[in-house]
Protein backbone atom coordinates (compact mmCIF):
# COMPACT_ATOMS: atom_id res chain seq x y z
CA UNK A 1 0.00 0.00 0.00
CA UNK A 2 1.50 3.12 -1.05
CA UNK A 3 1.78 5.93 1.75
CA UNK A 4 1.09 9.70 1.17
CA UNK A 5 3.56 12.06 1.85
CA UNK A 6 2.71 14.93 4.04
CA UNK A 7 2.72 17.34 0.70
CA UNK A 8 0.29 14.95 -0.93
CA UNK A 9 -1.91 14.39 1.80
CA UNK A 10 -2.51 18.18 2.49
CA UNK A 11 -3.91 18.37 -1.17
CA UNK A 12 -7.40 17.51 -1.88
CA UNK A 13 -8.65 14.99 -4.71
CA UNK A 14 -8.60 17.67 -7.52
CA UNK A 15 -4.29 18.05 -6.88
CA UNK A 16 -4.63 21.78 -5.40
CA UNK A 17 -3.46 22.55 -1.65
CA UNK A 18 -6.78 24.15 0.46
CA UNK A 19 -6.00 27.69 0.57
CA UNK A 20 -5.02 27.68 -3.40
CA UNK A 21 -8.50 25.99 -4.01
CA UNK A 22 -9.94 28.28 -2.01
CA UNK A 23 -8.63 31.16 -3.94
CA UNK A 24 -9.33 29.28 -6.88
CA UNK A 25 -13.09 29.42 -5.52
CA UNK A 26 -12.89 33.40 -4.72
CA UNK A 27 -11.49 34.05 -8.71
CA UNK A 28 -14.16 32.00 -9.98
CA UNK A 29 -16.73 33.98 -8.12
CA UNK A 30 -15.38 36.93 -8.61
CA UNK A 31 -15.53 36.69 -12.67
CA UNK A 32 -19.02 35.04 -12.68
CA UNK A 33 -20.04 38.40 -10.74
CA UNK A 34 -18.41 40.72 -13.17
CA UNK A 35 -19.91 38.90 -16.56
CA UNK A 36 -23.48 38.44 -14.81
CA UNK A 37 -23.16 42.57 -13.67
CA UNK A 38 -24.18 45.45 -15.84
CA UNK A 39 -21.10 47.06 -15.60
CA UNK A 40 -18.61 44.73 -14.81
CA UNK A 41 -18.23 45.08 -11.51
CA UNK A 42 -19.25 42.80 -8.85
CA UNK A 43 -23.05 41.78 -8.60
CA UNK A 44 -23.07 43.33 -5.06
CA UNK A 45 -21.33 46.29 -5.82
CA UNK A 46 -23.20 47.17 -8.62
CA UNK A 47 -26.52 47.33 -6.70
CA UNK A 48 -24.35 49.20 -4.19
CA UNK A 49 -23.47 51.49 -6.43
CA UNK A 50 -27.17 52.21 -7.45
CA UNK A 51 -28.07 52.74 -3.47
CA UNK A 52 -25.13 55.05 -2.93
CA UNK A 53 -26.60 56.71 -6.06
CA UNK A 54 -30.12 56.63 -4.67
CA UNK A 55 -29.35 57.68 -1.60
CA UNK A 56 -27.39 60.86 -2.90
CA UNK A 57 -30.17 62.14 -4.86
CA UNK A 58 -32.65 61.71 -2.11
CA UNK A 59 -30.37 63.70 0.58
CA UNK A 60 -30.16 66.43 -2.16
CA UNK A 61 -33.76 66.68 -2.96
CA UNK A 62 -33.81 70.11 -0.65
CA UNK A 63 -31.11 71.94 -2.18
CA UNK A 64 -31.93 71.09 -5.70
CA UNK A 65 -35.29 72.59 -5.51
CA UNK A 66 -33.51 75.63 -3.45
CA UNK A 67 -31.50 76.06 -6.95
CA UNK A 68 -33.87 75.60 -9.57
CA UNK A 69 -36.13 78.08 -7.63
CA UNK A 70 -33.16 80.21 -7.33
CA UNK A 71 -32.35 79.73 -11.07
CA UNK A 72 -35.91 80.55 -12.01
CA UNK A 73 -35.59 83.87 -10.51
CA UNK A 74 -32.42 84.74 -11.54
CA UNK A 75 -33.70 83.57 -15.39
CA UNK A 76 -36.88 85.80 -15.17
CA UNK A 77 -34.69 89.21 -15.42
CA UNK A 78 -34.18 87.78 -19.15
CA UNK A 79 -36.51 85.46 -20.10
CA UNK A 80 -40.88 85.42 -20.23
CA UNK A 81 -42.09 84.36 -16.83
CA UNK A 82 -45.00 82.33 -18.33
CA UNK A 83 -42.49 80.22 -19.92
CA UNK A 84 -39.86 79.83 -16.64
CA UNK A 85 -43.20 79.15 -14.83
CA UNK A 86 -43.93 76.11 -17.10
CA UNK A 87 -40.25 75.24 -17.26
CA UNK A 88 -39.74 75.54 -12.73
CA UNK A 89 -42.81 73.13 -13.05
CA UNK A 90 -41.32 70.61 -15.68
CA UNK A 91 -37.83 71.01 -13.57
CA UNK A 92 -39.91 69.71 -10.29
CA UNK A 93 -41.79 67.23 -12.01
CA UNK A 94 -38.50 65.53 -13.19
CA UNK A 95 -36.96 65.91 -9.93
CA UNK A 96 -39.87 64.08 -8.49
CA UNK A 97 -39.73 61.43 -10.51
CA UNK A 98 -35.81 60.80 -9.50
CA UNK A 99 -36.91 61.10 -6.02
CA UNK A 100 -40.45 58.87 -6.50
CA UNK A 101 -37.68 55.69 -8.22
CA UNK A 102 -35.21 56.57 -5.95
CA UNK A 103 -37.11 55.62 -2.90
CA UNK A 104 -38.84 52.11 -4.27
CA UNK A 105 -35.20 51.09 -4.65
CA UNK A 106 -34.16 51.67 -1.60
CA UNK A 107 -37.32 50.20 -0.60
CA UNK A 108 -36.87 47.16 -2.23
CA UNK A 109 -33.26 46.68 -1.87
CA UNK A 110 -33.93 43.86 0.65
CA UNK A 111 -35.59 41.30 -2.19
CA UNK A 112 -34.23 40.94 -5.62
CA UNK A 113 -32.99 43.87 -7.77
CA UNK A 114 -32.11 43.87 -11.69
CA UNK A 115 -29.70 46.12 -11.78
CA UNK A 116 -29.49 46.74 -15.42
CA UNK A 117 -33.21 48.00 -15.53
CA UNK A 118 -33.00 50.24 -12.76
CA UNK A 119 -29.82 52.23 -14.47
CA UNK A 120 -31.94 52.61 -17.68
CA UNK A 121 -34.83 53.85 -15.46
CA UNK A 122 -32.13 56.51 -13.64
CA UNK A 123 -30.71 57.28 -16.88
CA UNK A 124 -34.28 57.92 -18.54
CA UNK A 125 -35.19 60.24 -15.32
CA UNK A 126 -31.76 62.27 -15.73
CA UNK A 127 -32.51 62.51 -19.25
CA UNK A 128 -35.40 64.45 -18.76
CA UNK A 129 -33.87 66.85 -16.38
CA UNK A 130 -30.96 67.46 -18.73
CA UNK A 131 -33.62 67.99 -21.48
CA UNK A 132 -35.57 70.46 -19.24
CA UNK A 133 -31.99 72.28 -18.88
CA UNK A 134 -31.35 72.80 -22.08
CA UNK A 135 -34.75 74.23 -22.72
CA UNK A 136 -33.89 76.73 -20.46
CA UNK A 137 -30.48 77.35 -21.67
CA UNK A 138 -31.67 77.63 -25.50
CA UNK A 139 -34.48 80.05 -24.31
CA UNK A 140 -32.08 82.19 -22.65
CA UNK A 141 -29.64 82.06 -25.19
CA UNK A 142 -31.87 83.37 -27.17
CA UNK A 143 -33.03 86.88 -25.78
CA UNK A 144 -29.76 88.06 -27.42
CA UNK A 145 -28.38 89.91 -24.10
CA UNK A 146 -24.64 89.42 -23.11
CA UNK A 147 -25.42 89.11 -19.57
CA UNK A 148 -27.68 86.33 -20.45
CA UNK A 149 -25.29 84.15 -22.14
CA UNK A 150 -23.21 84.63 -19.81
CA UNK A 151 -25.69 83.35 -17.14
CA UNK A 152 -25.86 80.67 -19.54
CA UNK A 153 -22.29 79.67 -19.35
CA UNK A 154 -22.55 79.92 -15.41
CA UNK A 155 -26.01 77.49 -15.45
CA UNK A 156 -23.85 74.90 -17.78
CA UNK A 157 -21.18 74.33 -15.21
CA UNK A 158 -23.73 74.69 -12.63
CA UNK A 159 -25.85 71.71 -13.98
CA UNK A 160 -22.09 69.63 -14.93
CA UNK A 161 -21.27 69.94 -11.13
CA UNK A 162 -24.72 69.18 -9.79
CA UNK A 163 -24.52 65.60 -12.36
CA UNK A 164 -20.83 64.64 -11.58
CA UNK A 165 -21.24 65.15 -7.74
CA UNK A 166 -24.99 63.53 -7.43
CA UNK A 167 -24.15 60.85 -10.16
CA UNK A 168 -20.39 60.24 -9.44
CA UNK A 169 -21.28 56.50 -8.77
CA UNK A 170 -23.13 56.05 -12.11
CA UNK A 171 -20.97 57.60 -14.64
CA UNK A 172 -23.99 56.89 -17.38
CA UNK A 173 -26.11 59.33 -15.62
CA UNK A 174 -23.79 61.09 -15.20
CA UNK A 175 -22.79 61.35 -19.06
CA UNK A 176 -26.47 61.70 -19.18
CA UNK A 177 -27.27 64.46 -17.12
CA UNK A 178 -23.69 67.06 -18.06
CA UNK A 179 -23.12 66.35 -22.05
CA UNK A 180 -26.40 67.48 -23.12
CA UNK A 181 -26.45 70.87 -21.89
CA UNK A 182 -22.64 71.28 -22.23
CA UNK A 183 -22.44 70.28 -26.30
CA UNK A 184 -25.90 72.68 -26.90
CA UNK A 185 -24.30 75.80 -25.18
CA UNK A 186 -20.81 75.31 -26.56
CA UNK A 187 -22.55 74.96 -29.78
CA UNK A 188 -24.85 77.96 -29.76
CA UNK A 189 -21.76 79.62 -28.93
CA UNK A 190 -19.85 79.10 -31.77
CA UNK A 191 -22.96 79.74 -34.06
CA UNK A 192 -23.28 83.06 -32.64
CA UNK A 193 -19.63 83.83 -33.96
CA UNK A 194 -18.53 86.20 -31.11
CA UNK A 195 -14.81 84.79 -30.48
CA UNK A 196 -15.19 86.77 -26.49
CA UNK A 197 -18.33 84.55 -26.12
CA UNK A 198 -16.76 81.26 -28.12
CA UNK A 199 -13.41 81.56 -25.58
CA UNK A 200 -16.01 81.52 -22.75
CA UNK A 201 -17.35 78.80 -23.73
CA UNK A 202 -14.76 76.47 -24.79
CA UNK A 203 -13.27 77.60 -21.01
CA UNK A 204 -16.48 76.47 -19.35
CA UNK A 205 -16.26 72.92 -21.70
CA UNK A 206 -12.91 72.57 -20.61
CA UNK A 207 -14.21 72.64 -16.72
CA UNK A 208 -17.17 70.86 -17.28
CA UNK A 209 -14.64 67.88 -18.94
CA UNK A 210 -12.36 68.47 -15.44
CA UNK A 211 -15.98 67.97 -13.12
CA UNK A 212 -16.53 64.69 -15.21
CA UNK A 213 -12.79 63.56 -14.58
CA UNK A 214 -13.62 64.56 -11.10
CA UNK A 215 -16.69 62.04 -10.74
CA UNK A 216 -14.39 59.42 -12.84
CA UNK A 217 -11.97 59.76 -10.16
CA UNK A 218 -14.70 59.27 -7.36
CA UNK A 219 -16.25 56.52 -9.15
CA UNK A 220 -13.22 54.67 -9.03
CA UNK A 221 -12.36 55.95 -5.06
CA UNK A 222 -16.08 54.34 -4.27
CA UNK A 223 -15.11 50.65 -6.11
CA UNK A 224 -11.77 50.81 -4.17
CA UNK A 225 -13.99 51.57 -1.25
CA UNK A 226 -16.08 48.64 -1.28
CA UNK A 227 -13.42 46.30 -2.19
CA UNK A 228 -11.86 47.14 0.80
CA UNK A 229 -14.88 46.79 3.01
CA UNK A 230 -15.78 43.06 1.19
CA UNK A 231 -12.00 42.26 1.60
CA UNK A 232 -12.55 43.22 5.24
CA UNK A 233 -16.00 41.87 5.75
CA UNK A 234 -14.18 38.29 4.08
CA UNK A 235 -11.17 38.68 6.50
CA UNK A 236 -13.69 39.37 9.58
CA UNK A 237 -15.77 36.23 8.25
CA UNK A 238 -12.61 34.18 7.76
CA UNK A 239 -10.90 35.13 11.25
CA UNK A 240 -14.78 34.01 13.36
CA UNK A 241 -14.57 30.77 11.68
CA UNK A 242 -10.80 30.12 12.49
CA UNK A 243 -11.88 31.29 16.35
CA UNK A 244 -15.21 28.38 15.58
CA UNK A 245 -12.09 26.30 14.62
CA UNK A 246 -9.47 26.78 17.36
CA UNK A 247 -11.98 27.05 20.07
CA UNK A 248 -13.13 23.47 19.06
CA UNK A 249 -10.00 22.01 18.41
CA UNK A 250 -9.08 23.31 22.32
CA UNK A 251 -12.32 21.58 23.37
CA UNK A 252 -11.61 18.22 21.65
CA UNK A 253 -7.60 18.67 22.78
CA UNK A 254 -9.07 19.09 26.59
CA UNK A 255 -11.26 16.53 26.02
CA UNK A 256 -8.24 13.95 24.84
CA UNK A 257 -5.89 15.52 27.64
CA UNK A 258 -8.36 14.15 29.83
CA UNK A 259 -8.77 10.83 28.09
CA UNK A 260 -4.82 10.25 28.05
CA UNK A 261 -4.52 11.30 31.87
CA UNK A 262 -7.28 9.05 33.16
CA UNK A 263 -6.16 6.14 30.52
CA UNK A 264 -2.61 6.84 31.95
CA UNK A 265 -4.42 6.43 35.14
CA UNK A 266 -5.76 3.52 34.41
CA UNK A 267 -3.32 2.09 32.99
CA UNK A 268 -0.50 2.55 35.52
CA UNK A 269 -2.18 0.96 38.33
CA UNK A 270 -3.06 -2.00 35.65
CA UNK A 271 0.63 -2.57 35.00
CA UNK A 272 2.27 -1.75 38.13
CA UNK A 273 0.27 -4.46 39.67
CA UNK A 274 1.69 -7.61 37.38
CA UNK A 275 4.92 -5.80 37.47
CA UNK A 276 5.74 -5.73 40.72
CA UNK A 277 4.97 -9.46 40.88
CA UNK A 278 7.52 -9.73 38.10
CA UNK A 279 9.69 -8.24 39.68
CA UNK A 280 9.57 -9.20 43.09
CA UNK A 281 9.31 -13.20 42.10
CA UNK A 282 12.12 -12.56 39.47
CA UNK A 283 14.53 -10.89 42.29
CA UNK A 284 13.86 -13.85 44.44
CA UNK A 285 15.04 -16.71 42.23
CA UNK A 286 17.58 -14.34 40.92
CA UNK A 287 18.64 -14.03 44.90
CA UNK A 288 17.84 -17.74 44.71
CA UNK A 289 15.98 -17.63 48.37
CA UNK A 290 14.37 -20.68 48.18
CA UNK A 291 17.28 -22.92 46.73
CA UNK A 292 20.18 -23.01 43.78
CA UNK A 293 18.67 -22.50 40.14
CA UNK A 294 21.02 -25.55 38.50
CA UNK A 295 20.66 -24.18 35.20
CA UNK A 296 22.77 -21.41 34.40
CA UNK A 297 21.01 -20.41 31.21
CA UNK A 298 17.69 -20.21 33.60
CA UNK A 299 19.65 -18.26 36.29
CA UNK A 300 20.54 -15.83 33.04
CA UNK A 301 16.69 -15.78 32.36
CA UNK A 302 15.83 -14.92 35.45
CA UNK A 303 18.08 -11.58 35.49
CA UNK A 304 17.15 -10.48 31.81
CA UNK A 305 13.41 -10.64 32.72
CA UNK A 306 14.38 -9.17 36.04
CA UNK A 307 16.15 -6.01 34.21
CA UNK A 308 13.07 -6.04 31.53
CA UNK A 309 10.62 -5.40 34.24
CA UNK A 310 12.93 -2.37 36.17
CA UNK A 311 13.58 -0.91 32.77
CA UNK A 312 9.43 -1.38 32.24
CA UNK A 313 8.82 0.28 35.54
CA UNK A 314 11.18 2.98 34.85
CA UNK A 315 9.67 4.25 31.70
CA UNK A 316 5.87 3.96 32.98
CA UNK A 317 7.42 6.49 35.74
CA UNK A 318 8.44 8.83 33.04
CA UNK A 319 5.82 8.54 31.14
CA UNK A 320 3.56 9.54 34.12
CA UNK A 321 6.24 11.95 35.31
CA UNK A 322 5.86 13.62 31.88
CA UNK A 323 2.13 13.54 31.60
CA UNK A 324 1.65 15.66 34.53
CA UNK A 325 3.64 18.04 33.61
CA UNK A 326 2.40 19.16 30.45
CA UNK A 327 -1.23 18.83 31.88
CA UNK A 328 0.07 21.26 34.51
CA UNK A 329 -0.91 18.75 37.35
CA UNK A 330 2.62 18.18 38.62
CA UNK A 331 2.73 18.98 42.56
CA UNK A 332 6.07 20.34 43.97
CA UNK A 333 6.87 19.43 47.51
CA UNK A 334 9.02 22.54 48.32
CA UNK A 335 11.73 22.21 51.13
CA UNK A 336 15.42 23.29 51.27
CA UNK A 337 17.63 21.58 49.43
CA UNK A 338 21.05 21.52 49.74
CA UNK A 339 21.95 21.52 45.58
CA UNK A 340 25.67 20.40 46.31
CA UNK A 341 25.31 17.70 47.97
CA UNK A 342 22.11 16.36 46.53
CA UNK A 343 24.66 16.72 43.29
CA UNK A 344 27.32 14.79 44.82
CA UNK A 345 25.15 11.99 46.46
CA UNK A 346 23.83 11.41 42.31
CA UNK A 347 27.67 11.58 41.29
CA UNK A 348 28.54 8.38 43.44
CA UNK A 349 25.31 6.45 42.54
CA UNK A 350 26.67 6.53 38.92
CA UNK A 351 29.76 6.03 39.85
CA UNK A 352 30.65 2.75 39.17
CA UNK A 353 28.48 3.12 35.60
CA UNK A 354 31.26 5.84 34.59
CA UNK A 355 33.89 3.50 36.30
CA UNK A 356 33.30 0.81 34.18
CA UNK A 357 33.58 2.51 30.92
CA UNK A 358 36.78 4.16 32.19
CA UNK A 359 35.27 7.93 32.02
CA UNK A 360 36.66 10.60 34.97
CA UNK A 361 34.33 12.47 36.51
CA UNK A 362 35.54 15.98 37.68
CA UNK A 363 33.83 18.22 40.10
CA UNK A 364 33.53 21.79 40.96
CA UNK A 365 31.70 22.83 44.02
CA UNK A 366 31.83 26.12 45.49
CA UNK A 367 31.59 26.16 49.41
CA UNK A 368 29.63 27.63 51.48
CA UNK A 369 26.63 27.61 49.14
CA UNK A 370 22.97 28.11 51.05
CA UNK A 371 20.12 25.62 50.47
CA UNK A 372 17.62 26.45 47.40
CA UNK A 373 13.42 26.00 48.12
CA UNK A 374 12.70 23.15 45.69
CA UNK A 375 11.49 19.22 45.11
CA UNK A 376 14.43 17.25 46.31
CA UNK A 377 12.67 14.20 44.33
CA UNK A 378 12.74 16.83 41.01
CA UNK A 379 15.88 18.18 41.84
CA UNK A 380 17.25 14.49 42.39
CA UNK A 381 15.76 13.55 38.91
CA UNK A 382 17.24 16.31 37.25
CA UNK A 383 20.69 15.66 38.32
CA UNK A 384 20.83 11.73 37.62
CA UNK A 385 19.24 12.09 33.91
CA UNK A 386 21.46 15.27 33.33
CA UNK A 387 24.28 13.03 34.19
CA UNK A 388 23.12 9.34 33.13
CA UNK A 389 22.72 10.78 29.62
CA UNK A 390 26.46 12.25 30.18
CA UNK A 391 28.17 8.71 30.75
CA UNK A 392 25.95 6.94 28.27
CA UNK A 393 26.43 8.84 25.52
CA UNK A 394 30.74 9.84 26.54
CA UNK A 395 33.11 7.41 25.07
CA UNK A 396 35.42 5.01 26.68
CA UNK A 397 38.01 6.62 28.54
CA UNK A 398 36.23 10.37 28.43
CA UNK A 399 35.27 13.21 30.70
CA UNK A 400 32.48 14.48 32.48
CA UNK A 401 32.38 17.30 34.26
CA UNK A 402 30.12 18.76 37.54
CA UNK A 403 29.58 21.70 38.42
CA UNK A 404 27.86 23.94 41.10
CA UNK A 405 27.82 27.97 41.88
CA UNK A 406 26.78 31.37 41.83
CA UNK A 407 24.89 32.98 38.62
CA UNK A 408 25.52 36.52 38.40
CA UNK A 409 22.09 37.61 39.40
CA UNK A 410 22.35 35.95 42.65
CA UNK A 411 21.08 31.87 41.60
CA UNK A 412 22.33 28.41 41.65
CA UNK A 413 23.11 26.47 38.84
CA UNK A 414 24.42 22.87 37.96
CA UNK A 415 26.35 22.43 35.18
CA UNK A 416 27.23 19.06 33.28
CA UNK A 417 29.28 18.58 30.12
CA UNK A 418 30.85 15.63 28.32
CA UNK A 419 33.35 14.90 25.84
CA UNK A 420 30.94 12.61 23.70
CA UNK A 421 30.38 12.85 20.36
CA UNK A 422 28.44 15.66 20.62
CA UNK A 423 24.60 16.38 18.81
CA UNK A 424 23.99 18.11 15.73
CA UNK A 425 22.45 21.42 16.16
CA UNK A 426 19.85 20.52 13.81
CA UNK A 427 18.98 17.68 16.26
CA UNK A 428 19.01 20.00 19.04
CA UNK A 429 14.69 20.48 18.97
CA UNK A 430 14.48 16.52 17.91
CA UNK A 431 16.04 15.42 21.15
CA UNK A 432 14.13 18.23 23.56
CA UNK A 433 10.79 17.03 22.13
CA UNK A 434 8.85 14.20 24.04
CA UNK A 435 10.39 10.46 22.90
CA UNK A 436 12.77 12.13 20.19
CA UNK A 437 16.30 10.98 20.33
CA UNK A 438 19.00 11.96 18.15
CA UNK A 439 21.08 9.94 15.26
CA UNK A 440 24.02 8.76 17.77
CA UNK A 441 21.56 7.47 19.84
CA UNK A 442 20.06 5.29 17.40
CA UNK A 443 22.81 4.23 14.81
CA UNK A 444 25.06 2.95 18.81
CA UNK A 445 21.01 1.90 19.42
CA UNK A 446 21.64 3.32 22.95
CA UNK A 447 18.83 2.07 25.45
CA UNK A 448 16.36 5.08 26.08
CA UNK A 449 12.93 6.40 25.48
CA UNK A 450 13.92 10.29 24.56
CA UNK A 451 11.91 11.42 27.38
CA UNK A 452 15.31 12.30 29.88
CA UNK A 453 15.56 15.50 28.36
CA UNK A 454 11.81 16.85 28.13
CA UNK A 455 11.00 15.62 31.87
CA UNK A 456 14.26 17.79 32.79
CA UNK A 457 13.18 20.56 30.78
CA UNK A 458 9.37 20.79 32.47
CA UNK A 459 10.62 20.34 35.79
CA UNK A 460 13.21 23.78 35.67
CA UNK A 461 10.20 25.34 34.04
CA UNK A 462 8.19 24.24 36.94
CA UNK A 463 10.43 25.82 39.60
CA UNK A 464 11.37 28.64 37.13
CA UNK A 465 14.35 28.55 36.45
CA UNK A 466 16.29 28.25 33.00
CA UNK A 467 17.36 25.39 30.91
CA UNK A 468 19.79 25.45 28.08
CA UNK A 469 21.32 22.78 26.01
CA UNK A 470 24.72 23.71 23.97
CA UNK A 471 26.45 21.12 21.40
CA UNK A 472 28.49 20.62 18.59
CA UNK A 473 30.02 17.38 16.70
CA UNK A 474 33.22 15.96 17.96
CA UNK A 475 33.43 18.42 21.01
CA UNK A 476 30.75 17.46 23.47
CA UNK A 477 27.41 18.39 24.85
CA UNK A 478 27.18 21.22 27.94
CA UNK A 479 23.50 21.60 30.20
CA UNK A 480 22.88 23.88 32.38
CA UNK A 481 20.57 23.81 34.65
CA UNK A 482 19.88 27.85 36.32
CA UNK A 483 17.84 28.30 40.07
CA UNK A 484 16.35 31.97 40.00
CA UNK A 485 17.82 33.62 43.18
CA UNK A 486 14.23 33.87 44.43
CA UNK A 487 14.57 30.36 45.41
CA UNK A 488 17.97 30.77 47.25
CA UNK A 489 17.62 30.68 51.14
CA UNK A 490 19.44 32.90 53.21
CA UNK A 491 19.96 32.77 56.78
CA UNK A 492 18.81 35.64 58.89
CA UNK A 493 21.58 37.24 60.46
CA UNK A 494 22.66 36.66 64.84
CA UNK A 495 20.87 38.96 67.24
CA UNK A 496 23.45 40.89 69.04
CA UNK A 497 21.81 43.54 71.67
CA UNK A 498 18.49 43.36 70.53
CA UNK A 499 18.96 43.92 66.98
CA UNK A 500 20.13 42.17 64.01
CA UNK A 501 24.00 42.15 62.85
CA UNK A 502 25.10 43.14 59.67
CA UNK A 503 25.24 40.36 57.30
CA UNK A 504 28.59 38.84 56.91
CA UNK A 505 28.26 38.50 52.85
CA UNK A 506 26.21 40.44 50.18
CA UNK A 507 24.08 38.19 47.61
Amino acid sequence: MRMETGESAGRDRGGFAPSRRRDVSLKLRDVRERLTSSNGLRQAFDVEMIRQFAQSRLSATLAVAVMVTAVAFAASLWGNRVLLAIWWMTCFSTQATMVTLSSRFLDMSGGPIISRIWRRRFALAEGLNALAWVILAVQLWMVGADAARYFVLFLMMLVVAMATILSATLPAVMYVGAVPISLVVVGLAIASGNAAMTAMAMMALGTAVYFMILGHRLHDFTVETLEFRAEKDSLITELEQAKANSDEARRRAEEANLAKSRFLATMSHELRTPLNAILGFSEVMKSEVFGPLNIPTYKEYVADIHASGQHLLNLINEILDLSRIEAGRYELKEEAVHLVHLVDECQHLLKLRAKAKGIKVHQVFESGMPAIWADERAVRQIALNLLSNAIKFTPQGGEVFLKVGWTSAGGQYLLIADTGPGIPEEEIPTVLASFGRGSLAIKTAEQGTGLGLPIVKGLVDLHGGKFSLRSKLREGTEVTVIFPAERVMEALPPIVDGKPARRARAA
